[in-house]
């Protein structure tokens, strides 16, 4: 019975031995996570160097369709501002000739009440009752010419702004048939450098995984405030690739050695060492 416990003991000692070998291999899965922490300086200037050459790529693009979706986004927001006008003027001559129509019928009911009295007039009592009479006819003549002035007025309204609508259309016409040449130029140049700026964005991301967040945020920073878009430059006969102001030899060495990130005095851009770009992860 001692001999098989034994036995057993021994046969039990593998499975700590590799229970204990299971830990190291956490730890390398662990050491092989993405962290920027693990690259060296000299890696996250490479990374800089290259995600500035990725980005300049993509405005480059940017460039070759030029102007065009702007242009494209006036014109939609001209054809739409026009439409909405001749909506309105449409919506007003309407409101004119309903007005013009209800003039008519006033017009109308005022004949009838003329009729009215001057058949009344041929069977007056007196003199009194022959004036009132002529009166009232005498103020629904002047109804009938004063809406006989409105629609006239109404009607050369309707015909000034027909005008309008009229000239409205055409240029709603000529903005559409240019809208359409618009958008067929700019889907061409999309379609022709869609692929090649998804591509490079792709590089661009992998690029700044290797960068920290901090560093991120100021290359940005230096992007958005540069003309040019260059927050990376290299340099270049002793001078800044951006601002070209002279940088001091010390200085240079410091850039030379690959050891800090350092910028710009003048201009606050990151310089890098020509040479930058043979480092290799």
């Amino acid at each position: 019975m001692a001999t098989a416990k034994k036995v057993a003991k021994k046969a039990a000692k593998p499975k700590a031995t590799a229970k204990s070998s299971a830990k190291p291999k956490a730890k390398t899965t662990a050491a092989k996570s993405s962290s920027p922490d693990k690259f060296s300086v000299e890696q996250k200037l490479k990374a800089l160097f290259d995600l500035q050459n990725f980005d300049s790529e993509i405005d480059n693009i940017k460039i070759v369709r030029g102007e065009l979706p702007l242009e494209v986004q006036d014109l939609e927001d001209e054809i739409e501002g026009l439409a909405t006008r001749v909506k309105n003027f449409n919506t007003e001559i309407k409101g004119m000739e309903d007005f013009i129509t209800a003039k008519k019928l006033e017009m109308k009911d005022a004949s009838t009440i003329i009729k009215k009295y001057e058949k009344q007039q041929k069977n007056v009592r007196n003199n009194r009752e022959y004036d009132s009479l002529t009166k009232e006819i005498e103020y629904q003549n002047l109804e009938i010419q004063l809406c006989e002035k409105k629609i006239e007025e109404y009607k050369t309204t309707i015909e000034s702004k027909s005008e309008v609508i009229g000239q409205a259309k055409l240029d709603l016409k000529e903005r559409k048939e240019d809208l359409k040449f618009k958008k067929k130029e700019l889907d061409e140049i999309i379609a022709e450098t869609e692929k090649e700026e998804k591509k490079l964005q792709k590089k661009s991301s992998s690029a700044a995984k290797v960068i920290e967040e901090r560093l991120l945020i100021g290359y940005q920073r230096i992007r958005t405030n540069a003309k040019n878009g260059l927050a990376v430059v290299p340099v270049e006969r002793s001078s800044c690739g951006g601002c070209f102001n002279k940088i001091p030899p010390q200085r240079q060495l410091d850039i030379r050695l690959h050891k800090k990130i350092i910028v710009c005095e003048h201009c606050g851009r990151i310089l890098v060492d020509p040479e930058i770009d043979q480092v290799t992860f």
